[in-house]
């Protein structure tokens, strides 16, 4: 009988993948063995290293689908892994294959991204865009490129002149309408519509309706913060009035969520919202129904009701949107989670509630796009629109 083959001589994807198994509860597991394909050895005690150093979740999955990215370009574009520290030529290549103008690959088919590296990439199932990516993308994914030098304590090209002069340029080249990233506003009509889908008894009718009313409710709350919300970051709060001018007021249950961090927001910082109403009724009774008094919140539920211990993805929270405006009779397409977060400021807008007084229960940092619900709203009901008629 052969001996074990030791751990340290197993295939290099399979010790990947195994060592990825202690991430399973940030990265998402449907992506581990593509993940372990991808990233180096290093990329992976990387990625321990972060986590055990406390890096929000959010944020360190990001981070991982990016490297994952900027590796599988490398392998492609120069068939070798990253270097570690990256060179100042790399950096401007990247940009030049990922942010170009349309117009002149039309008489330059070389202007771009080689055919051979979008071939790799989209074999890989990395890249779906048959254009220039939006800036956006391209800026985070340098920027992680430089976080990822500063946690290995190297110096990188991220700085450098040349570069910003070519993030610059190239924007301009690429110029692209900005999308939003839900087409329409998930308003109160439209929650109306997809809460009506809700009403039977099932444990995933009980749970959708909790999940839509506490996203909408609290201000539309991101995906990624819906699918991380805890028992343990709810607080009951004293009942309040419903018309608040009246001491004769019916009385609306309250509740208070501990938000911890999120995206603009760090886990020191103390941010909370609050629940009234409805919301409230819907969050009891799905807690009450799926008998959960710790851990996650909102889980997911196979075809048989069984529900599984472990929170939603915000892929998960997303779906589920989707799902319910599929039932609604409404266009997936034009709906997504951030459609809550959109809508609330929306609605608010309508109903006429102060900027502030949103901005508060939204968590927006920004001004200006927290406004932009508004001014989009006033635009709609103004004069300076019809004109014409």
């Amino acid at each position: 009988m052969s001996a074990p083959v030791p751990f340290s001589a197993a295939d290099p994807t399979t010790r990947r993948a195994l060592q990825l198994d202690a991430l399973a509860a940030i990265l998402p597991m449907d992506r581990r063995d593509r993940l372990a394909q991808v990233l180096t050895d290093d990329d992976v005690a990387t990625l321990k290293h972060l986590a055990r150093e406390g890096m929000g979740e959010n944020s360190l999955r990001a981070l991982a689908s990016d490297l994952a990215y900027l590796e599988a370009w490398s392998q492609a574009t120069t068939l070798a892994p990253l270097t570690w520290p990256t060179s100042e030529a790399l950096t401007l290549k990247f940009v030049a294959h990922h942010l170009w103008d349309p117009a002149k690959r039309e008489s330059d088919p070389a202007h771009g991204m080689p055919a051979e590296v979008t071939a790799a990439l989209v074999a890989a199932g990395l890249l779906r865009v048959a254009g220039p990516h939006a800036p956006a993308t391209v800026r985070r994914r340098l920027a992680s490129w430089s976080t990822l030098h500063r946690w290995r304590g190297i110096a990188g090209p991220f700085a450098s002149p040349a570069l910003r002069a070519a993030v610059r340029l190239a924007v301009r080249a690429a110029a692209r309408p900005r999308r939003r990233k839900s087409k329409r506003a998930v308003t109160r009509r439209i929650l109306d519509r997809l809460l009506a889908t809700c009403g039977g008894e099932t444990l995933a009718d009980c749970r959708d309706r909790a999940l839509l009313l506490v996203a909408f409710g609290s201000g539309g709350r991101r995906r990624s913060e819906i699918a991380a919300l805890r028992v343990e970051q709810l607080s009951a709060e004293a009942p309040v009035a419903l018309h608040p001018a009246d001491p004769a007021s019916p009385r609306l249950p309250c509740m208070a969520i501990s938000l911890g961090r999120t995206k603009t927001a760090g886990a020191d910082d103390g941010a909370r919202v609050l629940l009234v109403g409805p919301p409230v009724d819907a969050l009891r009774a799905w807690l009450e129904r799926a008998d959960i008094a710790k851990g996650p919140i909102f889980r997911a539920i196979d075809q048989w009701e069984g529900m599984d211990e472990r929170a939603l993805t915000p892929q998960a929270v997303n779906a589920i949107v989707k799902r319910r405006c599929a039932m609604a009779g409404l266009d997936p397409a034009d709906y997504s989670a951030h459609g809550l977060r959109a809508g609330y400021l929306t609605e608010a807008a309508r109903r006429g509630v102060p900027l502030p007084e949103a901005m508060q229960q939204s968590q927006h940092r920004s001004l200006q796009q927290a406004a932009s619900y508004y001014n989009d709203s006033e635009r709609r009901q103004g004069k300076a629109a019809r004109l014409a008629l």
